[in-house]
């Protein structure tokens, strides 16, 4: 059910020479996406999910085909928009909350390895981006999802004016219709919906008379589980998954855990049109301002999407993987940007990562790089001019297992090289991206000097940003590893089959008001 990756465009000069001469800063719209995969949009090549506000947006941005998040969880690509910097740096390497050390193996999990500990805050030494922003004449808003830290590191710790719905955790709790459990957010009538109260919220904030540009970041709960919708949403894409047919089995099994194959979840699906319709409510809500000629959007995930563990919820093929995992399908994401005066989409095929969104952002406003801060992060602002960016690596250290089947690894993008260490066993995998994007061809054995230079760089790069590593677990038992992978590869693998296939089922009710979206007066 996917399209072919978006093509190249020619490059319009005249846009950004139209934005260059805006005469006021501009105002910058930043939304983010919790667990989108790349190929989660229509416009980014699915078939089944339809997302008309976003794809609008989408065909009058640049659209970089080689975005990245700066890691393939939540809380360790966040702090890397906030920062420029990589999760090697800034320390948070895991979602927060996650397990370490003799922890991970008391929740009976059993590997290989333990998992360092990690930051579990974002540091409040860091300047961060709002923080930038707001010094330069800025006002600042937050709604949505944090995951940085809990009391002490919420948005408004961390240089945002205002904050709706942005505390410690990491998902919806009460989920995605009122009532909410969510102490930074007033709860709404009964049955409200989520993505939707959060797009309205920022459409208020943008509505109001500005004496100053403003920066609002809307970070979406959606799509991370639980996976919620209407009985109309998953009446119309059960019906959409029958057209376009049913497969027998939606499974396979990668390393660790099954992996779906299909994006065919009408639930998920549901979840993906709310959070466009939310995205056209505030694109609106620009224009009914008359601000969408000097606004910046970005509009992005924080990873990849989730097609093993979790809610097994979508398909990235072909990349492989997905959430939590170290190839393409757990880093490649969604990555526009849409400047002023643009009216059509720039493709890019530039490499670019979440960490490069602050210094590019600060350039496009016309804000000067604080001194003396580190940034890791690089502008694309002269690859948005059709001017050559300067040769540079991509790195990324996810030394933990996660959730969703994912090895402890740390990652080096040359050119087209990809390389990836393992943990466990020093090995290596050598990927050219250019001729094998699903990374299906393990060349580290055909070319052993680009796989000797390329670990070489990484360790290097390792030592340099002083990153945690996992160690040995010395009361490791290979017998009661084993007991789990096979308890995954049976036990798991039939249950998730079995809820594809019930959700798919047209006498599906999950529950009786359809997890509070159906509201009924007595």
């Amino acid at each position: 059910m996917l399209k072919k990756f978006i093509p190249i465009a020619a490059f319009v000069l005249g846009v950004f020479q139209t934005f260059a001469q805006a005469p006021e800063q501009p105002n910058i719209v930043f939304i983010l996406v919790d667990d989108l995969g790349y190929h989660d949009l229509s416009v980014t090549g699915s078939s089944y999910y339809e997302t008309p506000h976003i794809d609008q947006l989408a065909n009058r941005s640049y659209q970089f085909s080689q975005g990245y998040s700066a890691s393939p969880v939540c809380s360790p690509a966040r702090a890397s928009l906030m920062t420029g910097l990589t999760p090697a740096t800034h320390g948070v390497t895991d979602w927060i909350g996650a397990g370490y050390g003799e922890a991970w193996r008391k929740a009976g999990r059993h590997t290989k390895l333990l998992p360092p500990n990690y930051e579990h805050a974002l540091r409040a030494s860091y300047l961060t981006l709002p923080e930038a922003l707001r010094d330069s004449g800025y006002d600042t808003f937050f709604a949505g999802k944090w995951h940085l830290g809990g009391e002490g590191s919420y948005p408004e710790d961390h240089g945002f004016d205002i904050n709706v719905g942005g505390y410690a955790a990491g998902s919806p709790m009460g989920g995605y219709f009122a009532p909410y459990d969510n102490p930074k957010m007033e709860q709404g009538p009964d049955g409200e919906n989520l993505s939707i109260r959060l797009a309205n919220e920022t459409a208020k904030f943008i509505s109001q008379e500005h004496q100053k540009p403003f920066f609002a970041m809307l970070s979406f709960y959606t799509v991370h589980g639980p996976i919620q919708t209407t009985e109309e949403k998953w009446a119309k894409y059960r019906e959409k998954a029958e057209k376009l047919g049913i497969a027998d089995h939606g499974f396979e099994m990668e390393r660790r855990l099954p992996i779906r194959q299909y994006q065919d979840n009408p639930v998920y699906a549901g979840l993906v049109e709310a959070m466009d319709d939310a995205v056209g409510i505030v694109t609106a809500a620009l224009a009914k301002a008359g601000l969408d000629e000097n606004t910046i959007i970005v509009f992005t995930s924080d990873h990849g999407g989730v097609a093993s563990g979790d809610a097994f919820s979508t398909s990235n093929l072909p990349l492989r993987g997905g959430k939590g995992y170290q190839w393409e399908g757990g880093l490649r994401v969604p990555y526009f940007i849409k400047v002023p005066g643009q009216k059509e989409l720039i493709a890019l095929d530039v490499p670019a990562s979440g960490i490069d969104f602050y210094p590019t952002l600060l350039e496009l406003a016309g804000v000067e790089m604080p001194e003396n801060i580190q940034m890791e992060g690089v502008s694309l602002a002269p690859a948005m001019k059709d001017k050559k960016l300067a040769d540079r690596s991509l790195y990324w250290h996810y030394p933990h297992y996660g959730n969703q089947g994912g090895d402890p690894s740390s990652i080096v993008r040359d050119g087209d090289w990809k390389l990836i260490y393992y943990w466990e066993d020093e090995s290596v995998e050598l990927y050219n991206l250019a001729t094998d994007p699903g990374e299906q061809t393990n060349l580290a054995f055909s070319k052993p000097k680009e796989s000797k230079r390329l670990t070489t760089k990484l360790m290097k790069w390792l030592a340099e940003t002083d990153a945690n590593k996992p160690t040995m677990d010395p009361e490791y038992s290979e017998a009661l590893h084993q007991e789990v992978l096979d308890k995954f590869k049976t036990v798991r693998r039939q249950a998730v089959e079995d809820e594809r296939l019930k959700m798919l089922n047209p006498a599906y009710v999950p529950n009786a008001d359809w997890w509070g979206s159906k509201v009924t007066k007595d």
